[in-house]
């Protein structure tokens, strides 16, 4: 018996750089292929999913799943500031299509953490003409492809730029402090939802600096603000201007999209004495942006674990707790515990799309996705307005600086030959969807 009802969206989620490979006119692979680059590996030909899109869709439409969430490239769309690439356009048209040839309903995010070098040559995210970039791009697309589109996200996890913020902010004083003082406070890769690699020594990270200004044709490397990146105050909220100005583009030319955003939120958790901690998380994370996105047509809910505060701020693991690949805390009920704290806050609908685990042990994974999910089948029978559940992710794929590692997959690839061996995760997941 299906755990969701007919018409609920059951799928799975990428994005872009991280699986279709050779997107050299972004920034990340210029940040990728730099001598003293912070990335483990560069992206390459990742898993050829841009060539092998048909092959993956297939792969999901036989397990069950109905729903796959994409994100279009912008540096393929906009390699230059004056340069519009129709055949790219025409390529997303092609993927779309191919989802409804095999029952798939297709939901697109307009931008998920990569943007055109030129964008970040010409100040970035810090730039308030972003906005204007970032919704002529959007506007382009859907004027083209907004007619075979129901759901769009503008922008993954557009909360990142702040949460990476305090990272690189807590990374840098380890880095200059003495020696002997207690590290015990040190900031983790694991603190942030996404994959970082903080191993990088200072002298490697300066060269590394130097060498991007380089690449990106700018004087000081201080003004290179890619989106996954530290950013100012201003720099947080712009992000959510170029939201507004892209849904207002999008609108005008296809009414019918029902647009909004997602965001990376943990399940924050206080013990006696954290709770003030906790709540200044929670806002950071997510309350503080109610303004900007209360009218959208929905949210997208991201949430991989919790965090639990003390007095002292994160709190340590606790002795025999379980960890995934990624680091942090192998808990599936965060995602539910999430959903229903933001539904208190946010009165629309709302849509998981991204949850999963990070491990080699598939067994796990389809446990994961059984608990997961009858949390999220909870939040529906309860009322809350859940339109769907798209885990991450439908393949093994490149996690930003982490390189190739990670496997969050329910498709195994072996990029020798770029051979699909899909895991029992997949099966476990699409039996959940009404046919």
């Amino acid at each position: 018996m299906a755990k969701f009802a007919k018409g609920f969206m059951v799928g799975a989620a990428t994005a872009a750089h991280q699986v279709e490979g050779n997107n050299i006119h972004s920034d990340y692979w210029i940040q990728e292929n730099i001598e003293h680059t912070s990335f483990v590996e560069p992206s390459g030909e990742a898993v050829d999913h841009y060539n092998r899109y048909e092959e993956d869709i297939k792969l999901m439409a036989k397990a069950g799943l109905n729903t796959y969430r994409f994100s279009i490239e912008w540096a393929r769309i906009q390699p230059k500031p004056d340069q519009w690439d129709e055949a790219e356009i025409e390529h997303y048209r092609k993927v779309i299509d191919c989802c409804y040839a095999n029952g798939i309903k297709p939901i697109a995010t307009m931008m998920h953490f990569t943007s055109p070098a030129w964008v970040i040559t010409k100040g970035g995210w810090e730039n308030p003409e972003v906005t204007e970039w970032f919704a002529a791009y959007c506007k382009k697309v859907v004027e083209a492809l907004g007619d075979k589109l129901e759901y769009v996200c503008t922008i993954n996890e557009a909360n990142m730029r702040l949460q990476l913020a305090a990272i690189i902010e807590g990374m840098m004083k380890r880095m200059q402090a003495p020696k002997e003082e207690s590290k015990a406070a040190a900031p983790k890769e694991s603190d942030v939802q996404v994959g970082l690699n903080m191993s990088t020594d200072m002298q490697s990270m300066m060269q590394g600096m130097m060498e991007q200004a380089k690449a990106f044709g700018v004087a000081d490397p201080r003004s290179i603000h890619t989106f996954v990146s530290q950013c100012t105050p201003e720099g947080d909220i712009l992000v959510m201007k170029a939201h507004q100005a892209a849904k207002a583009a999008m609108k005008e030319a296809c009414p019918h999209l029902k647009i909004g955003l997602t965001l990376s939120i943990h399940d924050t958790q206080a013990y006696p004495g954290g709770e003030a901690r906790a709540a200044k998380e929670w806002d950071d994370e997510f309350s503080h942006y109610l303004p900007y996105i209360k009218d959208d047509d929905f949210l997208g809910v991201q949430s991989y674990s919790r965090k639990r505060f003390n007095a002292d701020g994160v709190a340590p693991a606790e002795p025999g707790e379980r960890t995934t690949q990624m680091g942090y805390e192998d808990y599936p009920m965060a995602i539910a515990h999430v959903v229903r704290r933001v539904a208190e806050e946010f009165k629309g609908d709302l849509i998981v799309t991204e949850n999963g685990i990070a491990t080699a042990d598939d067994k796990r994974r389809c446990e994961f996705i059984e608990e997961a999910t009858d949390g999220i089948a909870a939040c529906v029978a309860d009322g809350i307005p859940v339109k769907g559940y798209m885990y991450w992710s439908l393949l093994d794929n490149f996690e930003w600086q982490k390189g190739f590692s990670m496997t969050f997959g329910l498709i195994a690839v072996d990029r020798s030959t770029q051979t699909r061996y899909p895991k029992e995760s997949l099966k476990v997941l699409g039996a959940m969807a009404e046919k």
